[in-house]
This record gives structure tokens, sequence and C-alpha cells, in this order.
């Protein structure tokens, strides 16, 4: 094995000196580790579970009912990921039939204030995202109006 290379398989680190590389940067290879979180702390699952979970506990039932779209199966999927991930604490009460509640953990709450600044530039950047989707969409429509019908989308 070449000195200064990692025997970790997710180890991400380049052994290549790149000079005045960007530090924030991150290996995009699926083995990293930065990779891995990023995928899973940003889609749109996670996302709206970690919102709705500021400071308060949910049920599953009641996560799933606020959550438009989402499958029993995707939304079990997504909790236990955040809950592998330190991000939210899953809580069985010894009920019958068993109460389970999801909240945030301190780490899932340290992200929340990530996501929100996320929101908060959507929210004062959407016009103009509705206005270049729609430049696209007549830019689009017109080059396609060009090609012969065999090749249009």
């Amino acid at each position: 094995m070449e000195e200064g290379t990692s025997k970790a398989p997710s180890y991400c680190a380049s052994t290549v000196d790149y000079g005045d590389a960007d530090p924030f940067q991150w290996d995009t290879r699926e083995d990293c580790q930065v990779r891995q979180i990023l995928d899973r702390v940003a889609d749109k699952w996670s996302l709206l579970v970690i919102a709705l979970l500021e400071n308060r506990r949910l049920r599953f039932t009641e996560l799933r009912r606020e959550i438009d779209g989402i499958s029993q199966r995707m939304l079990t999927v997504t909790l236990r990921s955040l809950e592998r991930d330190g991000l939210v604490k899953r809580t069985v009460h010894p009920v019958v039939p068993p109460r389970v509640e999801y909240e945030l953990t301190p780490l899932g709450g340290t992200l929340h204030a990530t996501i929100r600044s996320l929101v908060t530039w959507t929210e004062a950047h959407q016009e103009e995202i509705a206005a270049a989707r729609s430049a696209y969409d007549s830019r689009e429509a017109g080059n396609a109006a060009d090609l012969p019908v065999y090749e249009r989308r």
C-alpha cells in the first residue's frame, strides 16, 4: 500500500497534493463519508422530517399525516436512517399499544438551523427561479419546434 494511504474503505481524503485546492470541496466518490452524509440529510424526506420535528415530539402517524406523499415504508426508512445518524431520537413508551415518539437530538437541532437558512434562501429567490424556469421552458419549446418530429422529446 502506498505511503499515506488509509486502509479504511470509507476514507475519502486524497493522497494526491492538489496545492491550493478548495478546502470546502469534498470527494464525490460514493464511498466518501461526507457525500454519504450529504445524501442522507439533503434528501427531500429527511429535510421534511427534520423541519417538522423542530422543538416538538411527533408520533409516526402524525409525521405521516403532515408529510404529503410519503409512504409508510419510506417514512420508516427515513426515520431509521436519521436515528442511525444521531439526528432523531426514538422513544418507545411502555403502554399498550406501544406509543412511539420522535424528536430531534441536539445534533439534529443544529442541522435544523442550516435547513432554515436553505428555506429562507428559497423563499427569497423563488420568483427569480420561477422566471428562470419559464424562460428556459420557452427556449426549449422554441427549439423543439425547429426539430423534426422524430427528434423531439
